[in-house]
């Protein structure tokens, strides 16, 4: 019998904590589990799952908490648990195991390895007497087990055929076609129009997002489209972005009480979400409502941003300034239970004066209810999840906000979700780039000044202490884990979008270090894309190279897109060389399949029409760059300096004396300077006419 607390207990992650107290004798990763199986030659059991992932607490409730499930697995395995967030490393390449075997994937991830480390079979949930035509997670130990003993040449073969597999798999999609053609005919509008009819023939034209249920929702398409009508002035694009931004915004997947999107929808129309809450889902969806708002000026856009970011800044953020993971979907062991109503519970809180406000009447009440879909019956499991089935009239904007406050203030008493305190460096650059974006487009010094202590937290305390790498998480004072090409992309381009709200040139300087590390210890074997992992990190099975886009966008998409923008930074050709290899590479699986390539496609448009250069210098350039910044220009590298800086080229000899003067340039070629931010916009806008041909 093992003691109450195993060794899950001397671990600083939340979910690897969940599991301290399980009987199942779980090892962290790492090499005291590795060699006791090979000393005891038994496979590895590695169980993979997140803290706030729905189905890992039912499987732990289930099975992991179970006397005699532990025993057994106790017995038959070296039992290793790993936080998908932590390690994110792992986890794709365990979950391209699984995929390759049952063509599915998901959490719980639950893979055996033979004592070597090499998969040889997986699932995700396992349920504990046979359900949903699956088999019991005792049967299916006890028949690996059996297998490893009777059969272990069959499994070894197994092993040696899946790891192959993930090597070859590993350079998918990755070979350049187009070194020899010219660059206009590798990138081109027909390819852009190309990807626009694939991402149209798999839009929900009714409910928005693309694809049945469960709906993600997939901003980097909802970007592209969004980019795409303004280079092209196509009003079916833009339909479509704002039809999805829409349909989350008024569905359950979007908190109406208390701000900030879910993960995704289990259904098409946006209602129940599986109710965890990630950062980097919000993040991602304030970055796109910004561009539909620069695009549309409409105030629900606005509104959302601004509830989404105040829930971050009221749940998510720490005391130094570092974003939380991850709010769970469960509170006392029920999935949503702190998010839904009876229509009962509403019209009592509301018609109370005890909830704070003065009393509500039962008309109100009513209105409210019906407005937010709240019922007798409920819409989801007998309750009611708040979601707009239509706009509500303006009217009633008073009415409905004092509702939700109460609601707010009651719901603020129930037992609340657990949150994942840990601090992953990558999500934290999303969010921070989240909060420059929202700063820029609303001139919003509230939000400046967060993402700057944010930015100066991550670069203070996940800076890697005496070895100088940055960090991947970080939690009480301690980072650990050598920072993956994930974290180290998404960081440089918040550093380039703080510089461009700040005019602070220290930003790109450190995002230059950032590029170094990378080009430097991530390259792969043909120097044109980068591992996920660092070059000298040995306790991988292989090192993966993340193409595709998931939930996060791709590390090599992300990591183009900054080489691209850093190269007219510092004059550097080889980045900018790089950065097009690389989308070259991808570019017909890009065109061809854009939903799961949204970051590429975004690149591959930016190449088509070309990256503007802007900027601001004289005594007013602060103000009117941020005056700028408002306006939206996607495809676009930005300065401002208030006086002349030779440091950078794109400010070199741009003296403009007592006025402030706006430059337009394109390959280090510039436009004569003007003074007036009117007279510069039209420059702007012609030029973009020049190229497209059709009026905004």
């Amino acid at each position: 019998m093992i003691s109450l607390m195993n060794r899950l207990s001397k671990e600083s992650s939340p979910y690897l904590l969940q599991h301290a107290h399980n009987p199942v004798d779980w090892y962290p990763w790492g090499q005291e589990a590795l060699q006791k199986a090979k000393a005891e030659d038994k496979p590895i059991l590695v169980s993979i799952g997140y803290s706030a992932c729905h189905w890992c607490h039912v499987m732990e409730r289930e099975s992991f908490e179970d006397e005699s499930t532990a025993r057994m697995m106790n017995e038959l395995f070296v039992n290793i648990k790993i936080d998908r967030e932590e390690r994110p490393d792992l986890d794709h390449i365990y979950m391209d195991a699984v995929q390759a075997m049952t063509g599915a994937g998901g959490w719980p991830l639950n893979v055996f390895l033979t004592p070597e480390g090499r998969p040889f079979y997986g699932g995700t949930y396992f349920p504990p007497v046979r359900a949903y035509n699956r088999a019991s997670w005792k049967e299916v130990m006890s028949g690996l087990a059996r297998a490893f003993r009777e059969n272990r040449g069959q499994i070894e073969e197994q092993a040696d055929q899946l790891t192959n597999h993930l090597k070859q798999a590993n350079s998918f999609g990755t070979n350049p076609v187009g070194i020899h053609i010219p660059f206009e005919e590798r990138f081109t509008r027909t390819q852009l129009d190309h990807a626009f009819q694939q991402v149209m023939g798999q839009s929900d034209k009714t409910w928005g997002g693309f694809g049945k249920a469960p709906k993600f929702p997939q901003t980097f398409t909802i970007q592209f489209l969004l980019r795409y009508h303004f280079l092209t002035g196509n009003r079916e694009a833009l339909d479509q972005a704002l039809l999805s931004l829409d349909k989350m915004i008024m569905g359950g997947i979007y908190d109406h009480i208390g701000g900030g999107f879910a993960r995704y929808s289990t259904d098409t129309e946006w209602l129940a979400p599986h109710f965890e809450k990630m950062l980097y889902d919000n993040a991602l969806l304030v970055q796109v409502l910004c561009e539909a708002w620069q695009l549309t000026g409409n105030e629900r856009y606005e509104k959302t941003i601004r509830e989404t970011l105040r829930f971050v800044e009221t749940e998510l953020m720490s005391e130094e300034s570092g974003f939380y993971s991850a709010l769970d979907a469960d509170s006392e062991g029920v999935e949503g239970k702190y998010y839904v109503w009876s229509k009962q519970e509403v019209h009592e809180i509301l018609a109370s004066t005890q909830t704070g406000g003065k009393l509500i009447s039962k008309t109100d009440i009513e209105t409210f209810c019906h407005t937010y879909d709240i019922t007798d019956h409920g819409n989801w499991e007998h309750s009611s999840i708040p979601r707009l089935k239509a706009w509500p009239d303006p009217q009633l904007a008073e009415i409905l906000e004092a509702c939700r406050e109460k609601l707010a203030a009651a719901r603020s008493k129930r037992v609340r979700p657990g949150l994942d305190d840990k601090i992953l460096l990558g999500w934290n650059a999303l969010m921070n780039q989240a909060f420059s974006k929202a700063a820029a487009v609303f001139g919003d010094v509230h939000y400046r000044d967060i993402a700057v202590r944010n930015m100066d937290f991550l670069r203070s305390r996940m800076g890697g202490n005496q070895d100088g790498r940055m960090k991947h998480t970080y939690k009480q004072g301690v980072a650990k884990v050598d920072a993956f090409l994930d974290d180290l992309a998404y960081l440089a381009r918040a550093l380039v979008s703080l510089q461009e709200l700040t005019g602070e040139t220290g930003y790109l300087n450190d995002a230059r270090v950032i590029i170094e590390e990378a080009t430097g210890h991530f390259t792969d074997d043909d120097g044109l894309f980068f591992f996920f992992t660092r070059d000298d990190q040995e306790d991988v099975l292989i090192r993966k190279k993340e193409i595709y886009d998931g939930a996060t966008p791709s590390g090599n998409a992300v990591m183009a897109n900054v080489l691209l923008h850093m190269s007219i930074f510092f004059e550097r050709n080889d980045w900018k060389e790089r950065a097009v290899g690389m989308a070259d590479a991808v570019n017909q699986m890009a065109v061809r399949y854009p939903t799961s390539f949204g970051v590429w496609t975004n690149l591959i448009q930016e190449l088509v029409y070309g990256t503007l250069e802007l900027v601001v210098v004289g005594p007013g350039a602060l103000q009117a760059g941020r005056d700028l910044l408002r306006q939206y220009q996607p495809y676009k590298v930005f300065m401002l300096s208030e006086t002349e800086n030779g440091e950078f080229s794109m400010l070199k000899g741009k003296n403009s004396g007592s006025s402030t003067s706006f430059y337009l340039c394109k390959n280090y070629s510039c436009q004569n300077p003007v003074t007036d931010m009117t007279h510069f916009l039209q420059l702007i806008e012609k030029e973009l006419g020049t190229k497209n041909g059709s009026a905004q």
